[in-house]
């Protein structure tokens, strides 16, 4: 749990279950994706910033295991960590279920800089998060 450099809460929704009762799959992606804007805004690096600068951070990759599924009504702990690798941003996402405590999902999420059109080095990023990345 030390590596982690940023938490955020996030409670199950109703329309996010599949027919089984369960948090479908695909959702959470989006619980993934809503933390790593977070955590941009918080570092104080927001999309919108982003944009302005013509920076565009696309995913490269994404691998994800399923652990436990999630139910209507729970509250998820996202947590994360980043770290360089060459001119990739990866971050290492996990979902636990905050009232057990259960891993739910474990994840690696690769992120490529493109600015103003063109693969970059990630200058700007790796100037904004060098105080998180490990």
């Amino acid at each position: 749990m030390d590596k982690y450099i940023y938490s955020l809460e996030i409670k199950v929704r109703d329309y996010e279950l599949d027919s089984e009762g369960v948090v479908n799959n695909a959702i959470y992606l989006h619980y993934l994706e809503f933390t790593r804007h977070c955590f941009c805004e918080m570092a104080g690096f927001s999309f919108k910033q982003m944009r302005d600068e013509g920076i565009i951070p696309m995913l490269s990759r994404i691998e994800v295991d399923y652990k436990r599924p999630m139910c209507s009504g729970e509250t998820i702990v996202s947590r994360l960590w980043v770290e360089m690798q060459g001119v990739r941003f990866v971050f290492h996402q996990d979902l636990y279920d905050k009232a057990t405590g259960e891993l739910s999902i474990k994840a690696v999420v690769t992120v490529i800089a493109v600015e103003n059109g063109k693969l970059s080095r990630g200058d700007r990023f790796k100037e904004v998060f060098k105080q998180y990345l490990q």
